[in-house]
């Protein structure tokens, strides 16, 4: 009998213990490294609506810029390892170690997502006095120092296009500085700049509608978003060996976060991406789609690390070398 009402006791504990709240149960926090309007920001605000749909939660967005996307990648590693905190982030922190920007990477996070790749596009402005990318080295071979450079910071996609540039043809430039694409489009629209680096995803509407030109796409093979305008490679034989190569936009959440959110934001946000609007605007905008989760996620972050890091130690762009850091030689 003592055994029964002991059973009895405890079965009534047990039901009245309430159950565990299954993740999310209250709106997620995003953090974007990059400021509104530039690629980064385009690709997180397009794709999230559709996640929201599967984890039934909102995530609220919030740039957060500064230090070449450093100030928003800190930010989200000090959060809590819950799930609650997102990190959209680009290429630059797995530069930081080598420009001496920072001792951070996305080491300290679990990749849920790598959306897809941005094709570079070298831009100027709609009145430059050249045409082609041949006509722009020309240009700035007699006219050293004079063309201004636009730059989102040290390991960004404009510095290590510029760099890959400088390996094969110098170029005597002026650089600027901007806190993402999306500003430095703006600059160079408004001529306050003459040349930017950028991925095609950002500038093409700048382009269609006449406010900026395409000199070339940096990739081996042209883009048919922009069908007048040639690949780098067709020019330029020589940066054959350079490409393809291109900034990457993923999702990261802290490691230590459990298994089980994991698996959630990454079901979630891996049917994002095969949602039919997102990827219609993604091809219109000529991303290359990869949505890479789990092992595989990581092996691109690490081999992209590999390449770029030491394309920029080759280039002496960099401050320190790869191998300080542990990162390998490709």
């Amino acid at each position: 009998m003592r055994n029964l009402v002991c059973g009895a006791i405890v079965a009534l504990g047990l039901a009245a213990a309430p159950a565990l709240a299954e993740y999310p149960e209250r709106d997620i926090q995003g953090i974007i490294q990059w400021g509104a309007g530039g690629s980064t920001d385009t690709v997180s605000r397009s794709v999230t609506p559709h996640a929201e749909a599967v984890l039934g939660a909102k995530v609220i967005l919030q740039n957060v810029t500064g230090g070449v996307g450093a100030i928003g990648l800190n930010q989200a590693a000090r959060a809590a390892a819950d799930g609650y905190t997102l990190l959209f982030g680009a290429e630059n922190p797995l530069l930081y170690k080598v420009m001496g920007l920072g001792d951070k990477d996305y080491a300290d996070f679990v990749p849920i997502n790598i959306i897809a790749r941005g094709v570079p596009v070298i831009v100027a402005r709609a009145d430059a006095p050249f045409d082609t990318f041949p006509e722009m080295v020309s240009y700035i071979g007699e006219n050293p120092g004079e063309i201004r450079f636009g730059s989102t910071g040290p390991g960004g996609l404009p510095s290590v296009v510029t760099a890959m540039i400088n390996t094969k043809t110098p170029i005597d430039v002026t650089a600027v500085p901007y806190d993402g694409d999306g500003p430095a489009l703006t600059a160079l629209q408004g001529g306050a700049i003459d040349v930017l680096p950028a991925v095609l995803g950002a500038a093409l509407e700048p382009v269609r509608a006449g406010n900026l030109k395409a000199i070339a796409a940096f990739d081996v093979e042209g883009v048919e978003q922009l069908p007048d305008t040639p690949a780098i490679t067709d020019t330029n034989p020589e940066f054959a060996d350079l490409l393809p190569w291109g900034p990457f936009f993923g999702i990261f959440v802290r490691q230590g976060t459990p298994d089980d959110v994991v698996a959630t934001l990454t079901d979630a946000y891996g049917q994002a991406v095969q949602n039919a609007d997102f990827l219609s605007m993604m091809d219109g905008r000529g991303f290359r789609m990869l949505s890479l989760t789990g092992t595989e996620a990581q092996e691109f972050l690490d081999t992209w690390q590999r390449q770029t890091a030491w394309t920029l130690w080759d280039s002496e762009i960099a401050k320190s070398s790869p191998e300080d850091f542990g990162i390998a030689r490709p």
